[in-house]
């Protein structure tokens, strides 16, 4: 059984989903570079959707760099963990400041603002300080 999954009632395109189960599994160290991925139509038949969204993330996924295809032997991690980490922050980082925008405009001080966001960091537990 596959660690990779989706979300048939999520909003969010299969596809999209996919790309991004997979970078967050190697986030989370489940894969690591040089890990093979199972094949398209192995994938397909488990999660019952249709071969050509696998072949549609694992492509998206070899254009941004994160997995290498090899033609008839499959698909391979490339990316680590501290690459797609710096790549996620990035955009966490834009959705933070997209928040700050809002809070600010509601009238919310800075110190609010980074009182809130620290409850909610901590609400959700587990180690907060791993910087890998």
């Amino acid at each position: 059984m596959s660690l990779i999954t989706v979300d048939l009632r999520d909003r969010k395109q299969l596809y999209e989903q996919l790309v991004d189960n997979i970078k967050n599994l190697i986030l989370t160290g489940e894969l690591q570079p040089d890990d093979k991925l199972p094949s398209v139509r192995s994938l397909a038949k488990e999660l019952g959707i249709n071969p050509n969204t696998i072949q549609k993330a694992y492509s998206e996924l070899e254009r941004q760099g994160v997995i290498m295809s090899l033609q008839g032997r499959g698909s391979i991690i490339l990316a680590d963990k501290k690459g797609l980490r710096g790549e996620q922050y990035e955009k966490l980082v834009e959705k933070m400041r997209a928040i700050a925008y809002e809070m600010k405009t509601a009238g919310i001080s800075e110190a609010e603002f980074v009182e809130a966001a620290g409850l909610a960091y901590r609400k959700i537990g587990g180690n907060t300080d791993d910087k890998n």
